[in-house]
C-alpha cells in the first residue's frame, strides 16, 4: 500500500500501544516515521521491526512535557527527513480517580502530558507545514473528552480540552492547507491495563477483559491496530476534506 508514500510522519508517545501501532502501518502506508518516547528500549524495538519490514524510521528520546524535548523532536525529523507532512499528537498520560482523590501534582502533570505537550508539538510544527503548504495533524482524543468518565476525572478533562483545542486550530490554519482532526477511541485494550487495578480489580484479567468488552455496545474492547487505521484514514488524502472533526471510534459507547 502507499497511501503515504514520500510523507514524513512525527508520532509523539510511538514506543508502545497506539503510537507503536499508528509507527508501524505509516511505513507500510509508505512514510518515512519519527516516533518520540520516554523508553529508549521500546523505541528502539519499534524502530528495529519498521526497518526489518523495510520501512525507515527514527527514533528520539523525547517527553511532551518539556518544551525543550518537542522543540528537539521537531528539530530531529526536520533534519532526518527534511520536512514533517503528518504530525500525531499521541502520547498521553491516563490518571486515575474522582476529582477529590486527584492531587494537584496528578492534575498539573495530566495536563502537562496531554494538553500542553500538545499545544508546543502543534505550536512549533504550523511554521514548518504553512512553509511546505500545507500538513496534517491528527490529535489523540478519548471518548471521555466527549462525554467523560467517572474516576478519570483529569483524564476525561484533559482529553476535553484536546478535543477543543482541535476544533479551534483547524479553524485557524484551514486557510494554509492545513488539516487538523483528533481521533477520539474507546477502551482500547493495551499492555499497561494488566497492571491497571481499576481494570484488574479480580486478578483475572482475562475475565475482566471480557466483561469490559461485554459492556459496550459492539460486545468487546477495541485494538490498537484499529484505532491505528482510523488515524491513518485521517492523515491521509481520504479525509482532505474534514478539518476539526471528532472521529470517534469507540465500540457505540457515546452512542448510548
Amino acid at each position: 500500500m502507499s497511501r503515504l508514500r514520500g510523507k514524513v510522519a512525527l508520532i509523539t508517545g510511538g514506543t508502545s500501544g497506539i503510537g507503536a501501532a499508528t509507527a508501524k502501518l505509516f511505513a507500510r502506508e509508505g512514510a518515512r516515521v519519527a516516533i518520540t518516547g520516554r523508553r529508549i528500549e521500546l523505541g528502539e524495538k519499534v524502530v528495529s521491526e519498521i526497518r526489518a519490514d523495510g520501512g525507515e524510521a527514527i527514533f528520539i528520546a523525547a517527553t511532551v512535557d518539556r518544551a525543550e524535548d518537542c522543540r528537539r523532536s521537531i528539530e530531529s525529523t526536520i533534519a532526518a527527513y527534511g520536512r514533517i507532512d503528518i504530525l500525531f499528537n499521541n502520547a498521553g498520560l491516563v490518571t486515575q480517580g474522582t476529582l477529590e482523590e486527584t492531587s494537584e501534582e496528578d492534575w498539573l502533570r495530566t495536563f502537562d502530558v496531554n494538553v500542553k505537550g500538545t499545544y508546543l508539538m502543534t505550536k512549533w510544527v504550523l511554521p514548518i507545514m504553512r512553509g511546505q503548504g500545507g500538513g496534517v495533524i491528527v490529535n489523540n482524543g478519548s471518548d471521555w473528552g466527549i462525554v467523560g468518565g467517572p474516576y478519570y476525572t483529569a483524564y476525561s478533562a484533559s482529553k476535553g480540552a484536546v478535543v477543543l483545542m482541535t476544533k479551534s486550530v483547524a479553524l485557524e490554519v484551514a486557510r494554509d492547507h492545513i488539516r487538523v482532526n483528533a481521533v477520539c477511541p474507546g477502551d482500547t485494550y493495551v499492555e499497561r491495563w494488566r497492571v491497571d487495578e481499576r481494570r484488574n480489580p479480580s486478578g483475572d484479567f482475562e475475565a475482566e477483559l471480557e466483561a469490559m468488552g461485554a459492556d459496550l455496545p459492539i460486545g468487546r474492547v477495541g485494538t490498537v491496530e484499529e484505532i491505528a487505521n482510523a488515524v491513518l484514514f485521517l492523515a491521509s488524502d481520504e479525509a482532505s476534506f474534514m478539518t476539526g472533526a471528532t472521529l470517534i471510534v469507540d465500540g457505540g459507547n457515546t452512542a448510548r
